[in-house]
Formats: structure tokens, sequence, C-alpha cells
């Protein structure tokens, strides 16, 4: 399996992997808007895991130079369990570190609990906090 930044054809396989991973995901955050607005940003933050040619997970990082953020890390259903998650989180944690990042940040759904105990095996804590967002 190999780690690298997304390519603009990748687009399909990661727009397949974002359905299967994220079936429920409103329209606003689906790959043909995500995307092309990660890209916009010019940071190289978006990463896909690729074993034999296919895009089998993908992880997108953002940097506002105060907090770094983890958003859309998936796993294709059949490579799940094999470390790809966390070789993808370790990845973008190298990336903003390399920037100078001090802290990540994520959000989860409360109901959830596999994907917390996921992040808390990585060394992530709940912390108590309210998430609170406004739509533009």
């Amino acid at each position: 399996m190999e780690i690298r930044p997304y390519q603009p054809a990748d687009f399909g396989a990661l727009d397949a992997l974002w359905r299967e991973a994220f079936p429920n995901d409103p329209p606003r955050n689906r790959a043909e808007r995500s995307v092309p607005a990660k890209l916009a940003m010019n940071d190289d933050l978006l990463f896909v895991a690729v074993e034999d040619g296919v895009v089998i997970g993908s992880i997108m990082a953002g940097y506002d130079g105060h907090r770094g953020w983890l958003y859309s890390v998936a796993v294709r259903q059949s490579a799940k369990r094999r470390g790809v998650g966390t070789a993808l989180v370790q990845r973008a944690e190298a990336a903003l570190r390399a920037l100078g990042c001090p802290k990540i940040n994520l959000q989860v759904r409360s109901t959830n609990a596999a994907v917390i105990a996921f992040y808390q095996r990585l060394g992530f804590a709940v912390e108590d906090h309210i998430s609170m967002g406004r739509r533009l």
C-alpha cells in the first residue's frame, strides 16, 4: 500500500469510496463539491491510500495556522482492519506537523462508537467542548 497526495485522476475512485464510506452524507459533503474546494486551497493536504492501483482510502486535512483538522477519513470496506486508516491518519499528522501545527482536531458523530474507539486508540481524546456550526 502507498499513501500519496491526491491526483485529479483519482477523482472517480475517491467519489466511489466516499459514497461507500459516507452513504448518508448530505450533498454539501460529497466529493464533487469538497474535492474542488480543497484543491483550491493548494495546500497538498488531501491524501489517498492506493493498493495495486486502486484507491482504498482517503484523508483530508486542514491547517489554519492555529489548529489542524482531519476530515473525510475513509477506508473501503474490503480494506478495513488492515491498518489503512491508521496509516492515513499518521500521514496527515506528519504533514501537519511539518507545517508547524501544534494540535489536531476532528469531529465524530457521537453515535459512532467504533470510530470514536479508533481515534482513541490513536491517542485522540474526547474533549469537553460543544461543537457548533452555522450554514452560510
